[in-house]
């Protein structure tokens, strides 16, 4: 938007330039959006062809897009092709992004949703036939690591031993290729009253509390990034160096 600013000419009005810019950004987030979710959709096609169990984490859909979603429109585009027959949705603890946006998505689109405590995901994999982990992403680096919401990284971690396959489903907007390994990501720690308070009372003892609010989730636990230059299976630096070269669309 500063760019933006800075290019608009003299005598024109900055505020109906920057409204443009913004209704650009706007529609050109919600193709990247459309893009994904089809890529994603036909990739859980091409692996896996019966009715889906999904699960997700914290919240990627409308509500925090362009209007279709990066992760939750992956789910929402195979629920349309007929491909899902439950999404569990973790809570998404502290901020509580699953239960209070993602769970109330899915139902408003009518998708069979379940909210699930993030301490049930294991357990879940284990004995609810879940087939997909979806999950977006805040930063990807040049090897293929992904930073997401806190909890991610024990979902991959459980995932991989269970043998479901996890997607990650981000615009390349995300794709930080300056940036070698999740190992240079600082990650920001979060007042710990998030966690010792509830509704402003304080439930917990008087003790200190780690709040981190992402983790780092290694390439070698991800099956598929997703993208709207196109789709990244088992994420490497070389991988990714070949993705971001693409000029065009998939």
């Amino acid at each position: 938007m500063r760019d933006r600013l800075m290019r608009v000419k003299h005598g024109d009005d900055p505020l109906a330039a920057l409204e443009a810019e913004a209704v650009a950004i706007h529609l050109s987030d919600r193709e990247a959006n459309l893009t994904m979710a089809q890529l994603g959709a036909d990739l859980i096609r091409k692996h896996q062809g019966n009715l889906q169990t999904v699960l997700t984490h914290c919240n990627t859909g409308a509500l925090a897009t362009g209007g279709f979603g990066t992760a939750l429109g992956v789910i929402r585009a195979a629920h349309l092709e007929g491909m899902i027959e439950r999404v569990y949705a973790d809570e998404t603890r502290p901020w509580l992004q699953g239960s209070r946006l993602t769970a109330w998505e899915l139902a408003n689109e009518g998708i069979p949703v379940t909210l699930n405590a993030d301490s049930a995901a294991a357990h879940l994999m284990r004995t609810k036939g879940i087939t997909w982990v979806i999950v977006g992403a805040d930063r990807i680096t040049a090897n293929g690591d992904v930073a997401n919401k806190i909890g991610t990284y024990q979902l991959a971690v459980a995932a991989m031993h269970h043998g479901v396959r996890f997607m990650v489903v981000a615009p390349s907007s995300t794709i930080d290729m300056d940036m070698a390994s999740g190992d240079d990501i600082i990650i920001e720690d979060r007042d710990g009253r998030e966690l010792l308070e509830v509704g402003g009372q304080r439930v917990g003892a008087e003790v200190e509390a780690f709040n981190p609010v992402f983790d780092v989730t290694p390439a070698d636990l991800i099956d598929a990034i997703v993208t709207e230059k196109g789709i990244v299976e088992r994420p490497d630096t070389a991988r990714m160096a070949q993705l971001m070269s693409r000029k065009h669309l998939h």
